[in-house]
């Protein structure tokens, strides 16, 4: 027999207690299920050769991150390295910034694509371990034929698939005084479906772990015939060397005419080896002789330094009579064409019929347009 106020007392304790229960119990719940919903968000990672700042990428992050089930990261060359193939910075240090893209965790590197991508898949950049895919694009220009050695873009999906990451290589057929940054917008659209496919034939572990895509959009977007499952060509662009000069090159030449005030703050210049040997000879008693011709300059003193400057030009040169099957002459006839990659040439053409068979079954209105 406890006196009443003690037994109400108790009573109070008890029923503010089963309320702070549940209260708990509730908020646990509303981090579990914010938790389980982040975690069944689809980890992208975005990455190019033209740049951080390209309308290519931006487009397509921006419509990856109207996508409620895509968790969007970003990283990518602070600069354009869309022939930087697939060179690796060693013995330096790379600087990865913070940068603004949409909303999406993005930095911009002070490296080659396949810097940006081996950092990001390493753990170090990033608080996740791997993502369920990698998106090389949208590129300016494209990566078809033999251009894929020289493209840093597909040099950075080449390094996802080393990483053990499948990877798409997007890139759209840009053509001077015809195509414009909106066409860009018409790239996003076209190659979303084979995102969206791609994405969920990995989480489901059917889509080739071995496999690398090479995606090849043509000049007007909205005008393509389709889907085309190609081969690579072995086409490429004629390299042609020019020389110039510094009087020809104003940039060139205020470069040089700084020199001997800027002295060894030209070390930022850092990554540039041939700048900090500019550096070197024109802190010495060298004297310096720039010759434009790119003929052989002749028997010249020890006291005389040799000084070329050339830069390189990629010209598209007319191609014969070629198969339809084949990745430029798909692009050139309206197509979009996909092209598989794999590090194995033995595993190419299980590859191949493997990609021909899944895009014929996701997107069966171009069943007769695959070959």
């Amino acid at each position: 027999m406890e006196p009443a106020s003690l037994i109400s007392n108790l009573q109070q304790v008890l029923i503010t207690k089963r309320e702070d229960g549940n209260s708990i119990s509730s908020c646990s719940s509303t981090v579990d299920e914010s938790a389980v919903k982040d975690c069944s968000r689809a980890v992208v990672l975005v990455t190019n050769g033209d740049g951080i700042k390209s309308p290519g990428l931006t487009s397509l992050v921006q419509a990856l991150l109207r996508e409620p089930r895509f968790h969007v990261h970003v990283c990518a060359p602070q600069s354009d390295k869309s022939v930087s193939g697939h060179s690796m910075t060693v013995q330096e240090t790379l600087t990865a910034c913070s940068a603004e893209i949409g909303g999406a965790t993005a930095y911009e590197v002070s490296g080659t694509p396949a810097d940006c991508v081996s950092l990001a898949l390493s753990g170090a950049l990033f608080s996740w371990s791997k993502p369920v895919l990698v998106i090389c694009g949208i590129n300016k220009g494209s990566s078809y034929g033999l251009n894929m050695f020289h493209s840093g873009a597909v040099a950075g999906a080449r390094e996802a698939l080393l990483c053990g990451v499948p990877a798409l290589c997007v890139s759209m057929n840009w053509k001077e005084d015809v195509s414009c940054d909106n066409d860009f917008k018409d790239a996003v659209n076209v190659c979303l479906p084979i995102i969206h496919a791609a994405i969920r034939d990995i989480e489901k572990g059917i889509f080739p772990k071995s496999c690398l895509v090479n995606i090849e959009i043509p000049s007007s977007p909205l005008k393509n015939k389709g889907f085309k499952v190609s081969r690579q060509s072995l086409r490429r662009p004629a390299l042609i060397w020019q020389a110039v000069s510094a009087t020809k090159h104003p940039s060139i030449g205020h470069f040089m005419s700084n020199q001997q005030s800027l002295g060894f703050k030209l070390a930022q210049l850092g990554r540039d080896a041939s700048a900090v040997g500019a550096v070197r000879c024109l802190n010495s008693d060298q004297k310096n002789q720039e010759i434009e011709s790119v003929g052989v300059a002749g028997k010249l003193s020890s006291q005389k330094t040799v000084k070329k400057y050339f830069r390189l030009k990629f010209q598209e040169m007319e191609q014969g009579k070629a198969d339809e099957d084949l990745d430029f002459k798909a692009v050139e006839n309206g197509f979009v064409a996909i092209t598989p990659h794999s590090l194995s040439s033995y595993s190419l053409p299980g590859v191949q019929t493997w990609i021909l068979n899944w895009i014929n079954f996701h997107f069966p209105e171009n069943i007769l347009l695959s070959s």
